[in-house]
């Protein structure tokens, strides 16, 4: 299956935010990576600079429908992960974590390949412990504007556990906290790219609530680490693992923070909280730590500064 010694490497979502700092990584790494996407968020732009690349190659595939292509990993990152974007097509999200997750497994079974799924801190929801421990089983609304990437990640997860189970399949499973940085989707409704945009703009700040729920903040360069990190695990380490900062801050601090660093004079303009909005998030990373010697190194101060840089670009 390999292309001599050197490992192909199946992204999917690859076009996206997280996806394309991933495809970069493994590319310097020495991977041949088969990225794919359906430009439903992610974009060509975002790997435009990887298209010249011998070893990289772009496919638009959406991975509802069954993939046949011959690789040694694969990163399932493929789901839309904000608000804004799964609540668009709530059905066609829960489709994509689920129906997605099969076709993946599939595959990984079919060639096998070791799998890895990105998970999401929204699988403990509004949570009655903090910080939040793998071990801790939620607390999500089936039925809320949020459930569908919510519930959608959890059965995927449960999928990943029975194909280990049924089928003994090397996976991997991370829970992916706030992450933050270059190539964030200008429009994607997060709190980070929104408080970024309506500072350098000058519009008003929207806080939502009190602004004093909080949130921990890890820079898209020390997740791809962990992502990596938990690749390369044996096949006894099977997650999931919390990969996120657990230095939590307020909404509001976040807010002040990205005013002061961009001179910005906005003003705060409180707007009511969305439903099932959780009021606390910060992960407990010890099992990370532990097992796979893994910890952001990046304050949030310098990966606020150089996401700025980003954003500022695009609105010149």
């Amino acid at each position: 299956m390999r292309y001599g010694d050197t490992k192909r490497t199946l992204v999917t979502g690859g076009a996206g935010f997280i996806g394309s700092h991933l495809c970069e990584r493994l590319l310097a790494r020495g991977h041949n990576v088969l990225c794919v996407d359906n430009f439903f968020t992610g974009t060509r732009a975002n790997v435009a600079h990887l298209l010249g690349e011998s070893r990289f190659e772009l496919l638009r595939h959406d991975v509802t429908f069954p993939l046949y292509v011959e690789v040694d990993e694969i990163f399932n990152l493929a789901c839309p992960a904000s608000p804004v974007h799964y609540q668009f097509d709530p059905v066609q999200t829960t489709k994509t974590s689920v129906i997605g997750a099969i076709n993946m497994l599939g595959l990984a079974k079919r060639v096998k390949a070791k799998i890895l799924q990105a998970s999401t801190s929204e699988v403990y929801g509004d949570p009655e412990i903090h910080p939040q421990t793998e071990d801790y089983w939620g607390r999500v609304n089936p039925i809320g504007f949020r459930s569908c990437y919510d519930e959608g990640k959890r059965c995927a997860e449960t999928l990943f556990f029975d194909y280990r189970r049924q089928h003994n399949l090397p996976i991997k499973v991370v829970r992916i906290f706030n992450t933050y940085g270059p190539r964030m989707h200008p429009n994607d409704g997060r709190v980070v790219s929104n408080l970024i945009l309506q500072a350098l703009r000058g519009e008003d700040i929207t806080l939502y609530g009190d602004g004093l729920q909080t949130r921990s903040f890890c820079y898209v360069d020390d997740l791809i680490e962990g992502l990596l990190a938990m690749m390369e695990t044996g096949h006894e380490v099977t997650g999931p693992i919390n990969i996120g900062n657990p230095v939590e801050v307020t909404i509001r601090q976040l807010a002040e923070i990205i005013i002061n660093m961009t001179g910005s004079h906005s003003k705060f303009v409180n707007m009511p909280l969305p439903p099932d909005d959780p009021r606390q998030r910060r992960p407990n990373i010890t099992l990370a730590d532990q097992t796979l010697n893994w910890r952001p190194s990046i304050a949030l101060h310098e990966g606020l500064q150089r996401t700025i840089s980003y954003f500022a670009q695009l609105t010149q």
